[in-house]
């Protein structure tokens, strides 16, 4: 039996790590969580603060390790035990969390693989313009009509039910969760991961969206991370370079302190966060959870969790904090649960 071990790493990999354990995060096609069972055929446990692993027999690993085949194929042995010694420069490790954009590329190839072998997708629509068809993936009941996707570059994942809809261009890796939408006239770069249940338009480059999020309008996101149920309004843009080229300095919250992230960082956005229409976010700018953002000019570096505005950092009022992600949920058909609510009353008086 595997374990993941999230005692140790959570608090350096925030904001992500603030509503989920980090074996939930998303990068490539999966979950961190969801590689090892599909790597390994079988169910893993994840070990809080409190848990201790009981069995003697059980592999510990922490839940920042990416797997990949060739880690999996070094670590089992012919009677299905686990070896001590795998082979570790198979691995890609989260250490901070604009490395979930920098291994993105990486990680969309290894889970193209996994989740694509010994399977035939659905036949690509005769409307859809396409380089390197072998590369591309659609599942069934996705819906694609006079696009381009080129696989050239990197394997393309067509999720169940997602939508590419006319005149959007996708140079891969990339990946489309279920139920997701490219909006028309997208423009998206490799390595790109839309999460299951997001709407995306504009120009998008090296980004992940966890689920459930949009950035439905034109503005350029790039070299970014959104989590779920955030929402970006129409021309919202973030940078990802400085004007003199030098390394972005990013908020790491462990430290309480400004680390260098190196040459290329734009926008890490914790769960429930939202920005106003045509918000402009600084390089490296982290925003915690239940933000919410607007006013004038490029935004401060560091946004706390439960902010309303951006400028003076005003409070957001809790309840009202609860309706409005109550308001969102609604519009893809789900509800905010008692569980949810009660994890973010916990964020709240501790942020």
């Amino acid at each position: 039996m595997v374990f993941l071990n999230d005692k140790e790493v959570r608090q350096h990999l925030f904001p992500f790590t603030e509503v989920r354990p980090t074996s939930d995060i998303r990068i490539g096609i999966l979950t961190i969580r969801e590689k090892w069972e599909g790597l390994l055929g079988q169910p893993v446990q994840v070990v809080g603060d409190d848990q201790q692993v009981a069995s003697p027999d059980a592999a510990l690993f922490a839940s920042n390790i990416i797997p990949s085949a060739r880690f999996i194929a070094s670590l089992q042995q012919d009677d299905k035990t686990l070896k001590k010694d795998p082979d570790w420069e198979a691995i890609k490790i989260l250490q901070y969390p604009w490395h979930i954009f920098e291994w993105n590329d990486w990680a969309l190839r290894e889970d193209f693989a996994l989740v694509t072998k010994d399977r035939v997708g659905q036949v690509i629509p005769e409307s859809v313009q396409v380089i390197n068809a072998k590369d591309i993936f659609i599942e069934p009941g996705a819906r694609l009509s006079h696009c381009m996707l080129n696989a050239s570059t990197g394997p393309i994942y067509i999720g169940k039910d997602a939508e590419v809809m006319e005149g959007s261009f996708i140079r891969g890796p990339f990946s489309l969760g279920e139920g997701a939408v490219v909006k028309m006239g997208s423009k998206i770069y490799g390595a790109t991961t839309i999460g299951p249940y997001c709407t995306v338009g504009g120009e998008i480059k090296n980004c992940v969206f966890f689920g459930y999020s949009n950035k439905a309008h034109d503005g350029y996101l790039g070299d970014a991370v959104i989590a779920e149920w955030c929402n970006l309004g129409a021309g919202t843009s973030n940078s990802n370079l400085k004007n003199n080229a030098t390394d972005v300095k990013v908020w790491h919250n462990a430290s309480k302190d400004y680390i260098r992230a190196g040459m290329k960082c734009g926008l890490l956005m914790g769960d429930y966060s939202r920005a106003a229409i045509n918000t402009s976010f600084n390089t490296g700018t982290v925003t915690g959870v239940c933000a919410n953002i607007f006013g004038e000019g490029l935004t401060p570096k560091f946004i706390p969790s439960f902010t309303w505005g951006s400028k003076a950092l005003s409070r957001y009022e809790f309840e009202k904090a609860l309706s409005d992600i109550s308001n969102w949920k609604k519009l893809k058909k789900r509800e905010l649960t008692d569980a949810e609510a009660k994890q973010l009353k916990h964020i709240f008086e501790q942020s």
